[in-house]
């Protein structure tokens, strides 16, 4: 009777061993998702830094056209093809 208590007992700790290692693993709140959360962690700070950078560059031209006139005038030559007056403009068709 001892010999078969010993065998249920080894067998109920057996299975709830398994039942633990389960629920550890792979349970939303298992290592298995905390891992995925990790790696999207960190890809989410390394675009977060990207983003910090392109807007330092955003910045640093924002006080540029603020501050020097000729910088706004050479962008609005540039991109919106704005002349002064009495200039003449020439377009080449190639």
């Amino acid at each position: 009777m001892q010999l078969s208590l010993f065998k249920a007992s080894f067998i109920f700790l057996v299975l709830f061993f398994a039942y633990l290692q389960y629920v550890l693993w792979f349970k939303d709140d298992g290592i298995l998702k905390m891992l995925s959360l990790k790696k999207e962690l960190s890809l989410q700070i390394e675009q977060n830094e990207k983003l910090k950078q392109k807007n330092q560059v955003l910045y640093q031209q924002i006080e540029r056209l603020k501050k020097d006139p000729e910088v706004a005038e050479g962008r609005a030559r540039g991109e919106l093809g704005m002349i002064k007056k009495g200039e003449t403009f020439y377009q080449i068709i190639k």
